[in-house]
């Protein structure tokens, strides 16, 4: 073999391995710079998702406190006491908790968005309940009974039975307590 062909078989061999060289570094470039990239748009999710949850968690805080507060105040004494005026009969006493249960519920019903399904069925459960309760303790007394008596049934029927606030009240204190610290 001549020294020419020697020359350009090494030549060859060392564009060769340049060549390989710069593939195999180009394939680690691409690999690191991908890895890179993949690193930062999830960073950029993770921070995205903290902003999410440092503006919804104190909404949703909010839904259930809301929420809470409709319970109390759709419970019994607290009905009876909102909803009694002197005067009143206990047919106009039954039309004014119902009332007022139902005005409260729709003026809540945008909190199920904040709140799981089974917080909302649970407040949901308890609302209807209440109404029942109201309405069964109107059907159990004569129809002039007095608002008081009315009154009275309504908390004998939850003394005897349950007071169906409770419940959904400590089912929100779960949620709140599982979910928020």
């Amino acid at each position: 073999m001549s020294t020419l062909t020697i020359s350009i078989i090494v030549l060859l061999t060392a564009l060769l391995s340049v060549a390989l060289t710069g593939f195999i570094f180009y394939l680690v470039i691409r690999h690191y710079f991908d890895n890179q990239q993949k690193q930062q748009m999830l960073q950029m999710r993770i921070d995205e998702r903290r902003e999410t949850l440092r503006t919804v968690t104190p909404i949703r805080l909010q839904a259930y406190e809301r929420m809470v507060l409709f319970l109390e105040r759709i419970s019994p004494s607290s009905l009876v006491m909102r909803c009694y005026t002197p005067g009143i009969d206990a047919v106009r006493l039954r039309a004014a908790m119902s009332d007022s249960i139902r005005s409260e519920w729709e003026h809540n019903l945008s909190q199920q968005v904040y709140m799981s399904s089974e917080a909302w069925s649970s407040v949901r459960q308890a609302k209807e309940e209440m109404l029942s309760l109201v309405n069964a303790s109107a059907q159990a007394i004569p129809a002039d009974a007095t608002p008081d008596t009315l009154a009275g049934v309504l908390f004998a029927s939850v003394a005897k039975d349950h007071n169906p606030i409770d419940g959904a009240v400590e089912t929100l204190k779960a949620e709140i307590k599982e979910h928020f610290e």
